[in-house]
Formats: C-alpha cells, structure tokens, sequence
C-alpha cells in the first residue's frame, strides 16, 4: 500500500448492525465527522445502541475527553432507523450476524437502492470475503473492514482484499479508517485473516489446559497479564463474547480443513449451549 493516498470520497457512512460492534463503529465514525447512519431491523436495539452512544460520549465530556459543544456536533452526525430504505450513503460497513447468507442478501438489497459506487465493507472476523463478494452485485467494491472491539478504542483495523476487490476500494477504505486514526493493515482473504488466526492458540492452548489439566482459569489469566498480555484470555473470551469467538474457531478450523490443533473446545460449546456467553448475558468464565 502507498503512503499517500487521496482524500476520502466519503461524506456519509451506513452501519448496519446495531450490537455493540455496529454500534461503536457508528460512533467513530460519527467522532470523526461523517453523517453516519446506524440502522437495524429491531428498533428497541436501535434505541438501546442510541443511549448507549450519548452515554459513551456524556463519559468522554466527563473526562475532559470532549468539551460539551463536541458532543453535540458528533451526536447532530448520527441518524438512527430500523427502515432499510433510509440506508443511502457512500459506505455500508455491516455487523450483521457472523453468516455469510446474511450478509450477501443484505449487500444485495442495499446495492439496488445506492448508488454504482458504494462500497460494502464487511465486519466478518473469520468467514471468507471472496465468497460474500461473489454473491454481491458488482463484487470489485465489496472489501473486508475488520474492526476490533471495543471500536472506539482499539485502534488496529484488518482491510481485506477479496480476490476480485479493486484495489481503488481498498485504498478509500485504507484513507476512511486513517480518518477515524485507526491503524489500517492490508491482507489477502485467508482463514481467520492475521489476527485471528494467530489468535486462535492464545484461547485454544488455555481452554484446553483448563479443561484437560484443571488448570484454574484465574491462575492462567493472572499469569498471562503477569507476562505483559493486557488481558487473559479468558477475560477477553467473555469480553468478546464466547458465542462469537466459537464462531471464530470453528470457521477457522473448517477453513483451515479441520486441523486437529485448531478444534473447537469442548468446554466454550458447554458454555455457549448453557447461554454463559460472558459480560453480554451476566456470566461467562466469570460472574458479572
């Protein structure tokens, strides 16, 4: 990727996807000065997403992060809907649910409403890029936008090229996530992208030596923040939600062929089935 790269050709954004993924991508995108629209289907998620936003940036005014006249600026940025016909803009980014059949359907829809050069970003964390692209109405602007949560802090973003994404797409996309200083990394469409397939070890090795050598979790935990990790990973398991992070795995461990090294753990399916899915449902690893 080049170093300099034109300006953006963006002036508005649609997030769609409403959870705390979309919803903390609408407000950096809003904090960053584009007239963003953060849309679902379930409009009480739409209004829980809109509290928690004016909540964020209340917290942010309170730590002298923002002064008040900021936060009504970003706030006067952000349109909330649960109508798919108010969707127009110059990027969709989607934080749909983690299928790929949702996702194409929901790309085509809004391709036929916007215009030829719209971009369709994908917030997938592990399906494959080329193959949501392939199903898309002019697949050379669908591109993966992966962002890490919670959004509005970290700042790294993976932008994936799918095999047919033109490289014009990925360089507005590289020029978008600069403006909302992130650090964007460029990847060719791979199982897992980079940083969750070398994360899959990190959650793997502790989830089987919790449940094969009754290792406690705090003990490992403890131990890997000790060592300089910001967080265990059990501790991030339930901050990302452990339903998610299966997910993860286990397209992982399709895509990469069912290697051995990289099954799912036996103890997060329990967890997952039991509806322990971390900070989200009050328990996970740990009480909340």
């Amino acid at each position: 990727m080049t170093n300099d790269l034109p300006s953006t050709l963006f002036h508005s954004i649609c997030v769609c996807g409403a959870g705390t993924m979309g919803s903390g991508i609408a407000q950096v995108a809003a904090q960053s000065g584009f007239a963003t629209i953060l849309f679902d289907l379930d409009a009480n998620v739409v209004h829980k997403a809109a509290l928690n936003i004016a909540k964020n940036l209340d917290a942010l005014v309170a730590k002298q992060k923002l002064r008040e006249e900021q936060k009504q600026e970003i706030l006067s940025n952000l349109r909330y809907t649960s109508n798919l016909q108010d969707c127009i803009s110059d990027m969709v980014i989607e934080a749909i649910v983690e299928k790929e059949a949702p996702k194409i359907a929901l790309f085509n829809r809004l391709a036929e409403i916007n215009h030829s050069e719209t971009i369709f970003a994908t917030n997938t964390s592990s399906l494959s890029v080329s193959k949501i692209a392939a199903g898309v109405m002019n697949p050379h602007r669908v591109a993966g936008m992966h962002f890490f949560n919670p959004a509005p802090l970290m700042k790294l973003v993976e932008v994936v090229k799918a095999e047919v994404t033109s490289y014009d797409v990925i360089e507005s996309i590289f020029t978008f996530a600069r403006k909302m200083n992130k650090v964007p990394v460029f990847c060719h469409d791979s199982p897992g992208f980079i940083v969750n397939r070398v994360a899959r070890h990190y959650y793997l090795e502790a989830l089987r030596l919790a449940d094969e050598k009754n290792i406690p979790i705090e003990c490992i935990d403890d131990l890997m923040e000790a060592s300089g990790f910001r967080m265990g990973p059990f501790r991030l398991m339930d901050l990302i939600g452990n339903d998610i992070n299966l997910a993860v795995t286990q397209s992982v461990y399709e895509a990469m062929n069912l290697e051995p090294r990289l099954a799912p753990s036996p103890m997060q399916e329990m967890k997952v089935e039991a509806g322990e899915l971390g900070r989200k449902s009050g328990k996970g690893y740990y009480e909340y």
